[in-house]
């Protein structure tokens, strides 16, 4: 499918991707940052300081580290969606 970049990665595997919780409606998550281990349809687990956290899709806006050393901000109502879903899903410009 090619590298990773802004314009494509809500088509996209998350999993392995370093990942910073840039905005949150719960202040308790907001910073919070490790590597993406799963995903499910409404939740991000993230491995952060040697613990998994599971960190809501809807309510965060997600600052992801690409390869190319590019920051991508993508809100996580955007994410929600099974992921297996979303990688067939066409995507509208953002």
């Amino acid at each position: 499918m090619g590298p990773i970049t802004p314009q494509n990665i809500l088509r996209h595997e998350l999993i392995g991707l370093s990942v910073r919780v840039a905005e949150a409606t719960d202040p308790s998550i907001k910073g919070i940052r490790g590597t993406v281990v799963d995903e499910t349809k409404n939740m991000l687990k993230i491995l952060a300081s040697e613990r998994t956290l599971m960190i809501p899709k809807e309510i965060a806006t997600f600052r992801f580290n690409l390869a190319s050393g590019v920051q991508v901000d993508v809100d996580g109502e955007r994410l929600v969606a099974q992921p297996e879903s979303r990688l067939k899903t066409r995507v509208r410009r953002w």
